[in-house]
């Protein structure tokens, strides 16, 4: 399902606050984001560079690459606390990932995070992402906030 309000930031805005960037700049959107939640969108496109491998007859977004989808959208979620500002977050952990449905060209990628914890440098958050209303992946994702 598109997600049909204007959003929260861009992907300009996103890249003021992650250092990824293509091809590894994994979230195109931020639709919303409380004190304890984010959500936003990852376009999947057939131009994606790890399509060319994953798989040429069978277009298949790797598992790994939509748990870090997920892990960028925990970082801006971290990252765009007053405290974190200009921080970088470091992946520590990945726990009860689970998949359920594969992503293909032409998905968007839907995700949600709640922060489970954060405490002093280290923050834990819980993610799902969707396809039309599908869940595609969880994950509870650990991070380290680091200067």
């Amino acid at each position: 399902m598109t997600q049909n309000k204007a959003p929260l930031m861009t992907v300009d805005q996103i890249k003021e606050v992650l250092p990824h960037r293509y091809p590894f700049l994994l979230v195109d959107r931020i639709f919303e984001m409380r004190e304890d939640f984010i959500s936003g969108v990852k376009n999947v496109t057939a131009n994606e560079p790890f399509f060319q491998g994953h798989f040429p007859s069978r277009p298949v977004m790797p598992g790994v690459l939509i748990v870090e989808a997920l892990a960028q959208l925990g970082a801006v979620f971290m990252l765009s606390k007053p405290a974190n500002k200009g921080k970088l977050a470091f992946l520590v952990a990945i726990n009860h990932a689970r998949f359920r449905k594969v992503v293909v060209p032409g998905d968007q990628l839907m995700m949600e995070m709640t922060m489970v914890k954060m405490k002093l440098k280290l923050g834990v958050v819980k993610g799902v992402a969707k396809v039309n209303g599908e869940e595609a992946c969880e994950a509870e994702i650990m991070f380290t906030i680091v200067d």
